[in-house]
């Protein structure tokens, strides 16, 4: 889908001179502020649709500041709108809330020691992916511009959307469920931006792409059934288990043999496989499941198609049956190019132009991807790795050891700041 964004060209300068030095002094206020709601948020973390607290801290701040504030939006989401004092196009702007079924290794004053019911197990819960620096670098920035609303051209919406991680079993949420239920609308949203922190990152550090940044998850599973025998006469059987160590190997000869990665990278990971009681029987059934990424959408079609022959043909082979499965989770992130081009001098101004360096795409997925279906869309990368430290050693996302310096989180504010008054400055 084609949107027409507005030329470069055809803008000049809203801001002032003294206007800038407002903005800077305004986002240094808010800085240990931003810190602080941080690192609260982080030693109180909510699971994906149980994000009650989490809610209720978010409304409760952006109603100090005078906002239009709507809440209870994708179950748990909260949603405000600032209208400016001066006439333009609506921003929107996105921060997830929720946390991770993880448990917290770091030694820190702040560290989670929550736990919560998770599919009906108790487990630990950790802030394992950053969402928490999002909501405070959004608060923030919520904060800032409302201070300066006289000089906000057109409407923010401040988007903190549940769930980004996937909704629990069956449920509804997330980015679609947002958008289902009209946070794209009444304002329609014109555009919209977005941030992810990474601890592989230098602190301070902007990365972005043009295009395809962030691949489609897709979860699969695959149920293969054979014919029940003792293990000492497999013969009179037929194993599921050996078929299914075919099908994982012929999952693989997908990515290396039959995808073009030089066009876009294939990720095709099995992580969960169950079958069997006893080790003297071989089973009648197996079920695996496991996740595919893909870059392009073209990609992502023919992996689907190639994944579900390679299996029913293998089990057929041996006499079994495969029932492959797959459910498209997200789709590709995509940065619109000309959003992009519009809008980097912002960033560079904002973070400095040495700290904004163009990336690779990564085989990561976000919800994100799914408000680019309604408006341009700008999702970038914020550096959260302590000074000094080797990017290769630093702790994944999504692991007990993550860890993320949050003492350039104003750094953020600064860049959805800046990017509100630019995308909104006046056509001639």
């Amino acid at each position: 889908m084609k949107y027409q964004l507005l030329s470069l060209l055809s803008f000049v300068p809203i801001f002032s001179f003294a206007q800038i030095k407002d903005l800077d002094r305004n986002v240094a206020n808010v800085k240990d502020s931003v810190v602080s709601w941080r690192r609260h948020l982080h030693q109180n973390p909510e699971l994906s649709n149980r994000e009650f607290k989490t809610s209720e801290f978010i409304a409760a701040h952006l109603r100090k500041l005078g906002l239009e504030v709507h809440t209870g939006i994708a179950k748990t989401g909260v949603v405000a709108i600032l209208k400016g004092g001066k006439p333009g196009p609506v921003v929107a702007l996105r921060a997830d809330i929720d946390a991770l079924p993880v448990y917290e290794r770091a030694n820190l004053p702040f560290k989670s020691t929550d736990t919560a019911e998770y599919l009906g197990q108790r487990v630990p819960v950790m802030h394992a992916c950053g969402h928490d620096t999002h909501i405070a670098i959004l608060l923030g920035t919520a904060e800032v511009l409302s201070s300066m609303k006289k000089d906000v051209p057109g409407t923010v919406k401040f988007i903190f959307q549940p769930a980004e991680e996937g909704a629990p079993g069956d449920e509804e949420g997330g980015a679609p469920l947002m958008i289902k239920e009209g946070v794209m609308e009444n304002p329609k949203v014109d555009a919209i931006f977005g941030l992810h922190i990474n601890s592989q990152t230098p602190i301070g550090t902007v990365k972005y792409k043009s295009g395809s940044v962030m691949a489609s998850s897709d979860w699969f599973t695959v149920k293969v059934k054979g014919r029940q025998s003792h293990g000492s006469q497999p013969w009179s059987g037929i194993d599921p288990i050996a078929v299914a160590s075919q099908i994982i190997q012929g999952f693989q000869n997908i990515v290396s043999r039959q995808s073009e990665l030089t066009k876009a990278p294939v990720v095709i990971t099995v992580g969960k496989i169950h079958s069997g009681v006893r080790s003297n029987i071989i089973p009648e059934e197996l079920v695996m499941e496991g996740t595919i990424r893909t870059l392009d959408t073209k990609m992502q079609q023919s992996v689907h198609e190639k994944m579900k022959l390679t299996a029913t043909k293998i089990a057929e082979a041996s006499g079994a049956t495969a029932e492959v499965t797959i459910d498209t989770k997200t789709k590709v992130t995509y940065n619109n190019p000309e959003l992009v081009k519009l809008m980097l001098p912002s960033i560079e101004t904002a973070a400095g132009k040495d700290n904004v360096k163009e990336s690779e795409w990564t085989t990561g997925a976000e919800d994100f991807s799914f408000y680019g279906d309604k408006a341009p869309a700008f999702f970038f990368f914020l550096g959260g790795l302590p000074p000094g430290q080797d990017p290769a050693k630093a702790a994944a996302h999504h692991t007990p050891d993550f860890f993320i310096d949050d003492s350039k989180l104003d750094v953020g504010v600064k860049v959805f700041c800046q990017l509100v008054f630019d995308y909104a400055k006046k056509k001639v």
